[in-house]
């Protein structure tokens, strides 16, 4: 005799769904990834997950705001922590990103690589996750420009691109298992820190 399906309120599922995914995309990638897949691990009926991602791409899109999401969160729990200096804060981020990256390997290419933005197949949803996300980086930016830890003769935008396309490259260099691993991460991330804030006035 087989267990019955799990019952779950229309939200509810969505979020199993979302998790179930997540889970999936870490232990086996993003090719793993289907609907029909995704159905059997949340133990639903086939057709469950279509009442709320129309196909594959509507879920990766999905999959990958989460993982904005929590990045997001993430950053802005380490830039308003209020018993740390500026510059502590700046190299707590730093650290906080590549580390994301390097234990989220699956998920954070699937949120910055071109499965979806190439191809622009990033919803609705996802642009209204990401965007913003992307924009803290400019306002982290701006703040570290007054504080004296970044130049402040450069545009904050075009800044924070430089300082933002620094630590992907780490990022992939450390995916990839080129020229670097994880045993580097620390040097690396306090590297990239010094040199960011080299010019800077001490505070």
């Amino acid at each position: 005799m087989t267990n019955a399906a799990p019952s779950y309120h229309h939200g509810d599922l969505r979020t199993a769904l979302l998790n179930a995914a997540a889970k999936r995309l870490a232990e086996h990638g993003v090719d793993s990834l289907s609907l029909r897949k995704l159905a059997e691990d949340a133990g639903v009926s086939r057709t469950a997950p279509y009442h709320h991602f129309k196909d594959k791409s509507a879920l990766l899109s999905a999959i990958a705001a989460k993982g904005f999401s929590d990045w997001h969160d993430a950053a802005k729990r380490i830039f308003e922590q209020p018993n740390k200096s500026p510059r502590e804060r700046f190299r707590a981020f730093i650290h906080e990103y590549i580390g994301y990256a390097a234990n989220n390997t699956e998920m954070y290419e699937l949120m910055f690589g071109r499965t979806i933005w190439r191809n622009n197949a990033a919803t609705s949803d996802l642009k209204n996750v990401a965007f913003p996300c992307f924009q803290f980086q400019v306002t982290m930016t701006r703040y570290w420009q007054e504080q004296g830890l970044l130049p402040n003769n450069q545009d904050a935008l075009r800044l924070a691109q430089v300082t933002w396309g620094t630590l992907h490259g780490i990022a992939r260099l450390l995916i990839d298992g080129i020229y670097a691993d994880t045993s580097h991460i620390d040097e690396m991330c306090d590297c990239a820190a010094d040199l960011f804030m080299q010019h800077s006035h001490e505070r």
